[in-house]
């Protein structure tokens, strides 16, 4: 790339308006440092080079209206030069939206599609539907691993954003998940509440583990099904939204999702590939909001 096709490289003073209003400071600068990789953006943040009215903030921040933020002189390519969304992962996105209104989408997200580009990904859901809808201010509301597959709401409009924000953090919306567990359930109907620590690292991976200095993490599960001794079927509905909760909960009352390769059973994952199970077998199966 040629120094005609970069864009300039100085600090950038951005006052937040009133459309960003209770955005993460991590999604801001997302978007206002496009271009520029994922990992680069969360890099400037944890060394403080991104201020908020002078002082340091942490990703997670949310912005207030008049917040001055202060971006960092990084280099960024030039919107032509940017990588071009595949068009099959374009329609196979599309055909995924389940709903939508003037202000939100939902999509049955696949198993296997990241939600957003990153960790060796060029492109996830996200990136795939702003391709495709340019004129529209796509934000993912909540996220889902990888593997899970399921129900994905993406807003439309930044006032819907902070809408569905403020529904998740009150717990105003109820979220239902169906597992395949090793083994046979026998603890009914049962409530796991035990805390979460997230960004442990093991062999240079993140990592969940229930630790006593974690946050508060609760997960109903509900049997529905057993098929002998070798699995259940489970409905799982979360009470918080912590990285990985489900699955971590699930090995936590000794019956792991099958086909989880990080906290699941190697050899009940293998009695299951025998099987033609491949997949990791949790779904998002249910959202329910008032909207």
């Amino acid at each position: 790339m040629t120094a005609s096709q970069e864009l300039p490289v100085k600090v950038r003073h951005v006052t937040a308006g009133a459309g960003d209003e209770g955005q993460r400071l991590d999604n801001f600068l997302l978007r206002e440092m496009k271009g520029v990789p994922r990992s680069h953006v969360y890099r400037v943040l944890r060394k403080g080079e991104v201020r908020v009215n002078g002082k340091r903030a942490k990703p997670e921040y949310r912005l207030q209206e008049g917040d001055d933020v202060r971006v960092p002189p990084v280099r960024q390519s030039a919107p032509e030069d940017k990588g071009r969304v595949p068009d099959s992962l374009i329609r196979l996105v599309r055909e995924s939206i389940v709903y939508q209104d003037d202000r939100l989408l939902v999509l049955g997200k696949p198993a296997g599609l990241a939600v957003h580009g990153g960790s060796g990904l060029a492109f996830g859901v996200i990136e795939a539907l702003r391709a495709d809808r340019p004129d529209e201010e796509l934000e993912l509301v909540h996220r889902l691993d990888r593997d899970t597959s399921g129900l994905l709401v993406v807003a439309r409009k930044r006032s819907a954003l902070r809408t569905l924000h403020a529904l998740l953090r009150d717990g105003e919306v109820e979220k239902h998940y169906r597992a395949l567990l090793a083994g046979k359930w026998k603890l009914g109907v049962k409530t796991i509440d035990v805390p979460l620590m997230t960004n442990l690292r093991q062999g240079g991976e993140r990592v969940v583990r229930v630790h006593e200095a974690g946050k508060a993490a609760a997960s109903t599960f509900r049997p529905l099904k057993t098929f002998g001794r070798e699995a259940t079927l489970v409905d799982v509905e979360i009470h918080t939204g912590r990285t990985h909760q489900i699955r971590v909960h699930a090995g936590h009352a000794g019956h792991p999702v099958a086909g989880d390769e990080k906290y699941g059973d190697k050899e009940a994952n293998a009695a299951f590939r025998q099987r033609g199970l491949g997949r990791m077998f949790l779904h998002s199966y249910s959202l329910a909001f008032t909207w």
